[in-house]
């Protein structure tokens, strides 16, 4: 049996499983998994199927690599790395949180673990609709658009999402710090990800608390 043939046995093993999501987001009003609810439960299955986890940093991301322990097969999974912030804690609490952070992310896209969607359940402002278009124009002719970079619009994705589980201004000012070298870089390589980025916190910034 393959190691992804494994993998996919060991998806559908945990599917049979109970799990609870112990995680709460109070300010978005969501539950999440967090490791402990489902750790356990994989480390077995991988167990009985013959797979085994291993996370590392590569670089500036972050890799969980599904190893087959009775062969030479392996699966990686890859995601940018972005530092997670307490303002009110040290340097080392920082790391711990943005190591959690990303292996947790990395098992949920390893195991295909479905959960709810930070971004699209927090609150957005109301838009009024647009009127309508009465104007009959010549069709203008688009310039072909450079496609988006994957990993821009995935940093992008995960900041936002961290984002989303702060609770107050100074926590979103200081993710915003801790990423500037990136965000800088977004706002040359793909603009309209970081007007994006932007206008999302601005969004958070408004409804936080000092």
């Amino acid at each position: 049996m393959t190691v992804y043939a494994k993998l996919a046995d060991a998806r559908v093993q945990l599917l049979s499983v109970d799990m609870k999501k112990s995680g709460k987001n109070k300010f978005a009003g969501y539950e999440y998994f967090e490791l402990g609810d489902f750790l356990p439960h994989t480390h077995r299955i991988f167990k009985d199927v013959g797979l085994l986890g291993v996370f590392s940093f590569e670089g500036s991301n972050a890799t969980l690599t599904i190893h087959d322990t009775d062969g030479v097969g392996s699966i990686a999974f890859v995601s940018p790395v972005v530092s997670a912030s307490n303002v009110k804690g040290q340097p080392i609490q920082d790391l711990g949180s943005t190591h959690t952070y990303l292996r947790r992310y990395l098992w949920l896209m390893a195991l295909e673990l479905t959960e709810h969607d930070a971004v699209d359940a927090a609150p957005q402002a109301d838009k009024p609709p647009a009127p309508a278009e009465r104007k009959v124009e010549k069709p203008v002719e688009k310039p072909v658009e450079k496609p988006e970079n994957p990993n821009l619009a995935l940093f992008v994705e995960k900041l936002t999402e961290w984002a989303n589980i702060l609770t107050t201004k100074a926590e979103l000012a200081d993710v915003w710090k801790k990423n500037q070298e990136d965000i800088s870089n977004l706002k040359k390589e793909a603009p309209e990800l970081f007007e994006k980025l932007k206008a999302r916190f601005g969004e958070l910034k408004a409804n936080l608390k000092d």
